[in-house]
């Protein structure tokens, strides 16, 4: 069964820093692109940052651009967050996401979430 899971979430002082790891494993052949989401506490879900698979592609959201840092390691097809001089709004649940893989069965599968992992930035 291919799936995402996220590691690496925790409470941080304000000004402080966390990484964050998400790991795609099952019988995967191909990934188009792997994303972090995050939602906030009664807030909605936004895109935090992206990276494509093959070609190194990178978004940022305007809020995290200069503190955050999306990386992969395609051996271990695994995406990183490295999160700086966190603030008290970026606590939140974060969530990886990819929207398309194809399994070595061809089969392929869209809209693929982890289950989450919480991020406190609290003194």
């Amino acid at each position: 069964q291919v799936q995402v899971v996220e590691s690496g979430g925790g409470l941080v002082q304000p000004g402080g820093s966390l990484s964050l790891s998400c790991a795609a494993s099952g019988n995967i052949a191909s990934i188009a692109r792997m994303d972090w989401y995050r939602q906030p506490p009664g807030k909605q879900r936004e895109l935090v940052a992206s990276i494509n698979w093959g070609g190194g592609t990178i978004y940022y959201a305007d809020s995290v651009r200069g503190r955050f840092t999306i990386s992969r390691d395609n051996a271990k097809r695994t995406v990183y967050l490295q999160m700086n001089s966190l603030k008290p709004e970026d606590t939140a649940v974060y969530y990886c996401h990819t929207d398309w893989v194809r399994d070595t069965a061809g089969q392929e599968i869209y809209n693929l979430w982890g289950q989450g992992t919480q991020v406190t930035v609290s003194s």
